[in-house]
């Protein structure tokens, strides 16, 4: 008997819903940021995946221009001394990378597991 699942088409808005890219039903997570051991639904091992850094890098990436704007504006509107951007722009910032970790991760593990990502490495027939 074999189950015909609906396997996602767009990797990144199943990962933004944190959602199984096999069957699109089953919860990606456990708890903000730990990824399942596996689909609750459709039981796909959620073992090939390794986001590694990306999240964070691309979260950093996206949240780093806004915030040195705003830290910015704030410092030659206000002339504000450092424990205003520590009290202001610190916290938000931090914030902002943290909101965007979980739907990113999301979204480069449905994108390993739609583009069937494996690790890579070196055919030694080639190479001799």
């Amino acid at each position: 008997m074999t189950i015909d699942y609906n396997e996602t088409t767009t990797p990144a808005l199943t990962g933004l819903k944190g959602r199984c890219p096999r069957c699109q039903r089953g919860h990606l997570f456990n708890g903000l940021l730990s990824l399942a051991p596996s689909c609750e639904v459709c039981g796909l091992d959620y073992a090939f995946a390794d986001p590694a850094d990306g999240p964070a890098f691309f979260a950093m990436s996206i949240v780093a221009v806004p915030a040195l704007a705003f830290a910015l504006w704030l410092q030659l509107t206000f002339e504000s001394s450092l424990w205003v951007h520590l009290l202001s722009t610190l916290p938000l910032t931090t914030a902002a990378c943290v909101v965007l970790l979980r739907p990113l991760k999301g979204w480069l593990v449905c994108s390993q597991y739609f583009h069937k990502a494996e690790e890579g490495h070196i055919d030694r027939d080639w190479r001799s």
